[in-house]
């Protein structure tokens, strides 16, 4: 389900102190439901790779699509100081570098850090700098749950144009069939352990 910004902005997490020239692009609520301390099989989960191959069809289609015009157009080439800015480990306060070693990769994005309740990772190419940002949150009902933030910063105009044409297709596509693939791994209990 989606969430307001709100429910990303108004927690206390360490994100926030990194990504002040980012902008809050999309906030979900994981089918992720559990106890206190399951948010490292959350975190496992998604850094497996497998939630984006166990997607729906026209997910995996909307993906290589992308990766195909990334290759064609050379949006993909890894960002140097110039475009995509220098990494988001440069900002890491050193209690953050000193963190327990994160899972290393989730959804092409590379870890920052992790906590016991909060994971961060990004992803810098020529159209955008992304983070993607998970955490445990309580569910309301004594339980926890997952919460995906995804924050950005695009680059230039063509960075600008990229996210908004693909907006209607992050929101009605991908994220619906990517939500409906975590649910089920987790339910299966998939996700016990990295890969």
């Amino acid at each position: 389900m989606r969430l307001p910004v709100a429910a990303h902005t108004g927690r206390p997490w360490r994100i926030h102190a990194l990504t002040p020239d980012f902008r809050v692009e999309d906030v979900w609520a994981l089918p992720t439901p559990g106890g206190r301390d399951d948010f490292p099989r959350l975190v496992a989960g998604m850094a497996s790779g497998e939630v984006g191959r166990g997607a729906p069809r026209v997910v995996r289609a909307l993906f290589a699509l992308r990766w195909a015009l990334g290759r064609l157009f050379g949006w993909d080439r890894p960002a140097d100081g110039g475009r995509g800015g220098p990494s988001l480990r440069d900002r890491l306060p050193a209690d953050l570098r000193a963190s327990p070693a994160p899972a290393r990769r989730s959804a092409g994005f590379t870890a920052l850090y992790q906590l016991p309740d909060e994971w961060a990772g990004e992803l810098a190419n020529r159209t955008m700098h992304g983070v993607m940002h998970l955490g445990w949150v309580p569910d309301g009902n004594g339980g926890y749950r997952g919460q995906m933030a995804v924050l950005v910063r695009p680059e230039g105009r063509l960075g600008a144009a990229y996210m908004g044409a693909i907006r209607p297709f992050r929101h009605r596509v991908v994220y619906p069939g990517l939500l409906r693939t975590i649910e089920r791994r987790w339910q299966a209990g998939e996700a016990a352990a990295p890969r």
